[in-house]
């Protein structure tokens, strides 16, 4: 029954080893206060001579023991969760005490420990055995019912708080999984709707058209428009496979925001900016060509300006037009665009800002602010 040591454990398992190790070792830590303290009042009622010597050889060797396996834990702790035969040698330590300062002695307490670390380590049956086996120890040994009664409930106790830290564990890892699922799902469809979403909506608008028009050329001019649509609906979709599957590719930010410009749109920005992680930098070009796609499809805007700044501390984004402004209610059902903006906003660690010009004319600003530098392990 070597519990906790699989070949290749997962997270709840190393998560669950750990927080064992950690119990485990306060049990010893435990133990370090009581010796200290059981052990002048067992001494002073040792007879003085051999039996003094013996009593006080057996608390320095049991403490100095301990306070090696407690201090070098991080080496010894993973033995003794692998090795059931290590409690043995543990309970040996104990009866040493039991023997030479008897059970009615506070140092008998010092044996609780072994059924609590069984109980710990193996659960109910290693407790089972353990709590027996010095329940034993303390009866051979004249040893009175209390001492007896509590090695069981040491026993008792530590099991039960290993059955509550696997429930736990298993607990925070589904939670963990579940959490890990959403926001896959989340980011999966922010990248539907900034790419292959929109180019689909125009080969739909396009295939429309296709219908209503009879003039030969036109129909030419309109089936280039839409094989041109399709094949790149075909290249987004390759490019969110190979996000799934592969890094993302470092990209330029000032080409990038140029390159997001149609007409009507003015880019500021100054020559130098800053580098960015590759999916940084793809949070926030994704969240400049939302919002350049909103002001020239939904706020009708004649005119978009875009500004990138940079300081020491922070790189900020502005995206201002002259449209009509946001729905009076929000954006209205089935479209996430405003809420994709924000999920990447929030993602990188960005404040963004979306409503009216500050002073007043029509239309909407947008504004993001990107602290700088990036801390380590920024997705």
């Amino acid at each position: 029954m070597a519990v906790l040591a699989p070949a290749a454990p997962g997270p709840s398992l190393r998560l669950r080893a750990n927080a064992l190790q950690s119990l485990c070792r306060q049990v010893f830590a435990l133990r370090l206060v009581m010796i200290p303290l059981g052990a002048p009042l067992a001494l002073s009622h040792t007879a003085p001579g051999p039996p003094t010597y013996l009593v006080a050889a057996a608390v320095l060797f049991t403490f100095m023991l301990s306070y090696a396996l407690f201090r070098d834990w991080e080496r010894c702790g993973p033995l003794l969760l692998r090795h059931r035969w290590l409690l043995a040698a543990d309970m040996a330590l104990g009866t040493l005490l039991l023997i030479t300062a008897g059970p009615a002695s506070p140092l008998g307490l010092v044996a609780l420990g072994t059924p609590l670390l069984a109980g710990l380590v193996y659960g109910w049956r290693g407790s089972a055995l353990y709590a027996a086996a010095q329940t034993a120890v303390v009866a051979a040994l004249g040893g009175g019912l209390l001492l007896s009664l509590l090695c069981v409930l040491s026993g008792a106790a530590g099991s039960s708080v290993r059955d509550f830290l696997v429930r736990l564990t298993e607990a925070r890892a589904q939670l963990a999984v579940a959490e890990a699922i959403r926001a896959e799902r989340d980011r999966l469809a922010r990248e539907m709707h900034d790419s292959v979403s929109k180019t689909l909506h125009g080969l739909a608008l396009t295939a429309d058209a296709l219908t209503l028009t009879e003039d030969p050329a036109t129909l030419r001019v309109q089936s280039a428009l839409l094989a041109v649509a399709a094949r790149r609906a075909v290249t987004e979709s390759r490019a969110l496979l190979t996000d799934l599957r592969e890094p993302l590719p470092a990209v330029p930010l000032l080409p990038a925001l140029h390159g997001l410009a149609a007409p009507g749109t003015t880019v500021h920005a100054p020559a130098a900016l800053p580098a960015l992680p590759a999916p940084v930098a793809h949070h926030v070009l994704s969240i400049a060509s939302e919002a350049l796609e909103n002001a020239r499809r939904h706020a009708a805007a004649t005119h978009v300006t875009l500004t990138a700044k940079t300081t020491p501390t922070h790189l900020t984004l502005t995206v201002t037009d002259d449209g009509h402004g946001l729905p009076p209610g929000g954006a209205p059902p089935g479209h996430y665009g405003l809420l994709g903006m924000r999920e990447r906003a929030t993602a990188i660690g960005a404040d963004l800002h979306l409503g009216p010009h500050e002073d007043g004319t029509n239309g909407t600003r947008l504004h993001l602010t990107l602290p700088l530098p990036l801390p380590l392990g920024s997705p």
